[in-house]
């Protein structure tokens, strides 16, 4: 149940008469709070999405992973959305959900966001072809293309869920000693590339909103913060495509991304491209580091990713 107090804010941002809390869409991770749809009367909208995030005494993590650090990492994380939406979001030429109201009330947040079904991004897939792959790259590079030069403050220092200086059990865990060694310089070698925008942070296939044109809309900013796009367009391509489709794509998923991200920014930046496009596989070892350690039974644990780990950290 959302609270009278932030019950007012939604009704006085949104100007409806009354309101109703119609579905929860989502429970927030480790019992953190939830994503709510609420019906409007009277209002210019007929819905909104809130997410309300109450931080839990206890946080029960799905995979054990209970500690301080993690607790502290999603706090910060919600700090770091709603910094987003207050700060930044406006300034993306990537389609996004609007944000009609940021409030902090004792340990809760509110976070009220336009409904994107509502706005015709109704569809969410959790199988995709190439066309869909390519919308997906083309908000991808829009979104990079929106950020690129501008530094994150506020936000995380490096973006993504998974950099290693907020893994360390993580990493402790990790049972391939070659990849441990090499953690470290892999993850360097990411952050320390000339060219940074924003990375989504965690732009995996669920986090998109598809329309019936066949355009997308991006949700989730918990862990937008500083870094190499090649970051998101691993993850995200990791999180559709199996390790053949992976490997068989590679070339037209990275010369798709790049066309779209040259055709957004003001004029052509062939250094940008040539820097990142050697990061791409590094981007893609540095998340398989995380994996190896936080599930090492994961699916996304494949032949493909060993290859390039073992190639990247060859090259280091």
């Amino acid at each position: 149940m959302i609270n009278e107090y932030f019950r007012s804010i939604i009704l006085q941002k949104t100007g409806a008469a009354t309101l109703v809390e119609k579905e929860i869409i989502q429970e927030l991770w480790s019992g953190y709070g939830k994503i709510i749809r609420v019906q409007l009367e009277d209002a210019a909208m007929k819905n909104v999405v809130v997410k309300h995030v109450q931080l839990p005494m206890h946080s029960q993590h799905p995979r054990g992973w209970n500690s301080p650090i993690g607790h502290q990492r999603k706090v910060k994380s919600y700090q770091v959305e709603t910094k987003w939406y207050q700060t930044y979001s406006q300034h993306s030429t990537a389609r996004l959900p609007n944000c009609f109201a940021v409030e902090h009330y004792n340990d809760e947040v509110l976070m009220v966001l336009e409904d994107l079904d509502d706005a015709g991004y109704s569809l969410r897939k959790s199988v995709v072809d190439w066309e869909e792959i390519a919308a997906c790259l083309k908000w991808l590079a829009q979104f990079h293309a929106s950020y690129l030069g501008v530094t994150p403050d506020g936000l995380w220092k490096i973006g993504t869920y998974w950099h290693l200086a907020t893994r360390p059990q993580e990493l402790g865990a990790l049972k391939d000693q070659q990849l441990k060694m090499a953690a470290r310089i892999i993850d360097r070698k990411l952050n320390s590339c000339k060219y940074k925008t924003f990375v989504h942070g965690d732009a995996k296939l669920a986090n998109f909103c598809f329309s019936k044109d066949g355009t997308v809309a991006g949700v989730d900013f918990q862990y937008v913060g500083g870094g190499c796009g090649m970051k998101d367009v691993a993850y995200f391509v990791g999180s559709c495509l199996d390790e053949e489709a992976s490997e068989q794509l590679e070339e037209q998923i990275l010369d798709t991304y790049f066309d779209y991200l040259q055709d957004t920014l003001k004029q052509n930046n062939d250094e940008l491209e040539t820097e990142w496009r050697t990061l791409y596989r590094v981007a893609w070892a540095d998340f398989h580091r995380f994996l190896k350690g936080w599930s090492p039974g994961h699916w996304k644990i494949n032949g493909y990713s060993e290859r390039i780990t073992t190639e990247v950290i060859k090259n280091l």
